[in-house]
């Protein structure tokens, strides 16, 4: 019966929370469709979900102990969720989303079932696409970075180069490191894919922790290394190199290269100190 009940409040917050929020989330999957930078955010669902299901021996043993504490970040969510709709602001809509979880968590629940849900609600976060200005505040140093790297490695190579800011002039083309290849895209998939494969391969919060933010520069080198090599074959291939499915093969590819770096971070943060027989999977706590 007490499962049963349970399911039955499940169901029914998570018809009311799809209702209010309808329009969010509707725009929210429109833009994963249409902008290569968040299209991750339809993977981020489903492995929530699935964090969520793998606590279920927890969940189940859990005492509710509804707080007050609920209602107030129920509140302060939905203010949030006004003035994003009242001022056209995407992100403060989205983000309050994820208080009006939290909050009903606390609120129906308490403070232990929110301790165990922590995880899959703040992972709910990798799904939100950031507001544009702080996008373009990080896209436009990545393109100087990447620009820079390149020039180097393309010089390096006996190539001459001239830069003029995310310019490139070789002798046989022009390249411009526009915001598209400044890197941001890989950065903000890799780092989703950083925090899941910290979160399976290892038990302790400093690992994961460690892996997480391995990702950003391995994000931003993977990067450089592309507009080094693409540089690199306009100049010995062609200019076509530089454009069309060669273009994005190499972004494929780099991103492989990418992934295999946080594997190999992640043997070597193993390494430190190898989980021990006292470091058991979150889902295994109570089971």
């Amino acid at each position: 019966m007490r499962l049963g009940r349970s399911f039955s409040v499940v169901l029914l917050l998570t018809a009311g929370v799809v209702w209010l929020y309808h329009g969010v989330l509707s725009s929210l999957v429109r833009q994963w469709a249409s902008d290569d930078n968040y299209s991750h955010g339809f993977l981020v669902l489903p492995l929530a979900a699935y964090f969520v299901w793998e606590r279920r021996a927890q969940l189940a043993v859990a005492r509710p102990r509804p707080t007050w504490l609920g209602a107030a970040v129920l509140a302060a969510s939905l203010a949030v969720l006004l003035a994003g709709l009242l001022g056209a602001e995407l992100f403060l809509a989205r983000v309050s989303m994820l208080g009006v979880l939290a909050g009903i968590v606390l609120f129906v629940w308490g403070r232990e079932h929110f301790r165990i849900l922590l995880f899959p609600l703040a992972f709910l976060l990798l799904m939100v696409p950031l507001p544009a200005i702080v996008f373009n505040q990080i896209a436009l140093p990545l393109q100087i970075f990447a620009s820079g790297v390149g020039e180097t490695a393309i010089r390096l190579a006996g190539v001459p180069v001239l830069r003029e800011g995310n310019v490139l002039q070789l002798p046989t083309t022009t390249l411009e490191v526009v915001e598209a290849c400044s890197g941001i895209r890989s950065l903000v998939s890799l780092i989703m894919v950083a925090v899941t494969l910290g979160y399976f391969a290892d038990q302790r919060i400093p690992a994961r922790i460690a892996i997480a933010l391995s990702a950003i520069p391995i994000a931003i080198l993977a990067n450089a290394a592309r507009v080094a090599g693409t540089g690199l074959a306009s100049h010995w291939v062609g200019p076509w190199a530089a454009r069309g499915f060669f273009h994005s093969f190499s972004g494929w590819l780099m991103f492989v290269v990418a992934f295999l770096a946080l594997v190999v971070v992640q043997r070597a943060v193993a390494r430190i100190r190898p989980a021990s027989g006292h470091d058991v999977p979150d889902a295994a706590v109570a089971a």
